[in-house]
């Protein structure tokens, strides 16, 4: 290949790039990233960063030496408007097209907002560096916030505005936040953290929408005919998949971009990883660009990803953490600690394989059930 184009800037693109340089890849290399920032690590935005505890180059994935040594041509606060797979160009905003003989999509996804709320003062979403610095200026003590979404985001938002003194209620439509990634049971566990620390959780209540005085949001309404009160109101109902701009270039998606666990898609000189390709935690982000570069490399899909997915969420002084998977319908068993002390390990089982491991506030036991995991699962992948 003489020219590689990875198309997202963020963990994952930045890893590919790495990734192609160590397995001596010494073609051209291009950078394409809708924000003006250099690679910058998005976990501690809703956390640390938002509470004033890191800057914004301390987010920074590398120093400029590490990212002159990839000897690539960057493109930043660009954005890639078509992938033309007849010309085997991509097309860049304002025109430029550049030949690529191989293509890595790391476009990851963007938040989704309220409608009608986006020339609105005080409603914001958590995606980017840019966002976090909008919220961050707006968390004064004694500020009404209303969260929308009690997802992982969300619950992570209303811990750090809690804690600058922030007012603080959280919204979610579902009756048992989490319950879709968790399971219900310790879905209701992770959601009585809000509880504990004397944030109001609003669970099974929908937004009917927002009111405003002046082009700044005043509250929320909810769709029980109830009215909050808000000086800020953050969104944290989830993003789309980034990928409008491969309409028309045959690159089927479909929620993402459709490819095997090889991060291989119908064309083989196209792969796709991070949450674009449904790696939405930064473990699978960081890891998963391993095995498609080497695809790209080889031409076809000669490694799969395996590796159980893996996060953690940081609220209210809490450490969460999850590998694997829970599904519907698996056996849940409470194997250390206490449920109600907020300090335990849990187990997730179907037909009696382990499939997932949660924990709160329980690093080691933990670790020595995640080794677990990944063994049994580097087992049924060799079956």
């Amino acid at each position: 290949m003489r020219t590689v184009v990875v198309v997202g800037t963020s963990l994952a693109g930045l890893r590919a790039a790495q990734e192609l340089r160590a397995r001596g890849y010494s073609g051209r290399l291009v950078l394409v990233g809708r924000e003006p920032h250099r690679p910058y690590d998005r976990p501690p935005l809703s956390k640390d960063f938002l509470l004033g505890k890191v800057r914004a180059a301390d987010l920074e994935l590398g120093d400029a030496d590490d990212l002159l040594a990839l000897e690539a041509q960057w493109h930043l606060g660009v954005s890639a408007r078509r992938l033309d797979t007849a010309t085997g160009e991509v097309v860049l905003s304002g025109g430029t097209r550049v030949a690529a003989d191989g293509v890595v999509v790391a476009t990851g996804a963007t938040a989704k907002t309220l409608a009608g709320t986006e020339e609105l003062l005080g409603v914001h979403t958590l995606r980017t560096l840019d966002d976090a610095l909008a919220l961050r200026a707006e968390l004064t003590a004694g500020a009404r916030v209303v969260v929308i979404g009690a997802g992982f985001v969300g619950a992570e938002v209303a811990s750090a505005c809690h804690t600058l003194g922030c007012a603080v209620t959280v919204v979610e439509a579902a009756s048992v936040p989490l319950a879709g990634v968790l399971g219900a049971r310790m879905g209701a566990v992770a959601a009585g953290l809000h509880g504990d620390n004397g944030v109001r959780l609003l669970a099974g209540t929908g937004v009917a929408g927002v009111t405003a005085a002046g082009g700044r949001v005043t509250g929320v309404s909810l769709a029980d005919g109830s009215w909050l009160p808000a000086d800020v109101v953050v969104a944290g109902i989830g993003c789309t998949p980034a990928t409008d701009w491969l309409a028309g270039s045959g690159i089927a998606v479909d929620n993402g971009v459709c490819c095997d666990r090889g991060g291989v898609t119908s064309n083989p000189s196209v792969v796709a990883v991070g949450d674009v390709a449904g790696g939405e935690h930064w473990t699978t982000a960081s890891e998963q660009p391993r095995v498609a570069v080497r695809n790209l490399l080889a031409g076809a899909t000669v490694e799969h990803h395996t590796r159980p997915g893996y996060f953690w969420s940081d609220q209210y002084g809490t450490r969460i953490q999850f590998a694997g998977t829970a599904g519907d319908g698996a056996e849940v068993r409470v194997v250390d600690g206490d449920t109600e002390e907020r300090s335990f390990v849990a187990t997730y089982h179907r037909d009696g394989v382990l499939t997932g491991v949660l924990a709160m506030n329980r690093p080691r036991p933990f670790l020595r059930l995640r080794k677990r995991l990944e063994h049994d699962a580097a087992i049924v992948q060799l079956g």
